[in-house]
């Protein structure tokens, strides 16, 4: 199930029938109060939600998704206004998997849906259970990192981004890719996201987030040298 988020009853309804025409099943919402009495009955598969709702906006939403441990696993498409960078660098940096900006084209949304279901179905497929980097440690079936022992709290965007670090050591991950692994587009412009999640993963981790090293002008590495 496709919750469709947008008080545009045209655009709802023509993205609600165009989902169950290519083999989702697809609910329409007005506003936020609609669709957070809906989300306490039941738990879609994928949020599609327009920032601009009456009432509370499409962020404060995303925000109460992503800070409910029931929630914060469900992968979220923001639906922008073109040219709203703002806009889009918030959803991000708040946890959204993708972004859309009108006028989409419904062929180009199914195919951003069907990507992000991809990637977030990806993440349970993991063959190995426990990721160990010096004193952090990932388990992936029970989605939880600990560093020195202590249990850390982290975003959905902040695990994927060191779980794909910590699969990977010693090895220098770009910038780019891990945009376009963790948030799934390539585009110039928006690597910050992945520089500000990093930042605030570091802090989370206190002086054992000192192990994710900078390489200048490239990237990230869980080990290695000491450039940053």
């Amino acid at each position: 199930m496709i919750f469709c988020v947008e008080d545009d009853s045209n655009i709802r309804e023509l993205v609600v029938y165009t989902l169950e025409t290519t083999g989702f099943k697809a609910r329409g919402f007005e506003d936020g109060r609609s669709f957070l009495e809906a989300l306490a009955l039941e738990t879609p598969e994928l949020v599609l939600m327009d920032i601009m709702l009456p009432g509370e906006d499409g962020l404060s939403l995303l925000k109460k998704l992503k800070n409910s441990a029931k929630t914060r696993e469900i992968p979220v498409i923001m639906v922008t206004a073109k040219g709203a960078e703002y806009d889009k660098v918030k959803g991000l940096d708040l946890g959204a998997d993708d972004y859309v900006a009108k006028p989409f084209g419904m062929m180009e949304l199914v195919s951003r849906i069907k990507a992000v279901l991809r990637r977030t179905s990806k993440s349970g497929q993991e063959t190995q259970d426990i990721m160990k980097a010096g004193e952090l440690e990932l388990d992936t079936k029970k989605h939880e990192v600990t560093a020195a022992g202590e249990v850390v709290n982290l975003t959905l965007k902040e695990y994927e981004l060191l779980k794909r670090l910590m699969k990977n050591p010693n090895i220098v991950m770009t910038r780019d890719c891990l945009l376009e692994d963790i948030w799934g587009y390539d585009f110039d412009g928006e690597t910050r996201t992945v520089d500000v999640h990093v930042r605030t993963l570091r802090q989370k981790l206190g002086e054992k987030g000192d192990i994710i090293k900078t390489v200048r002008g490239v990237g990230y590495r869980i080990g290695g040298g000491n450039e940053g």
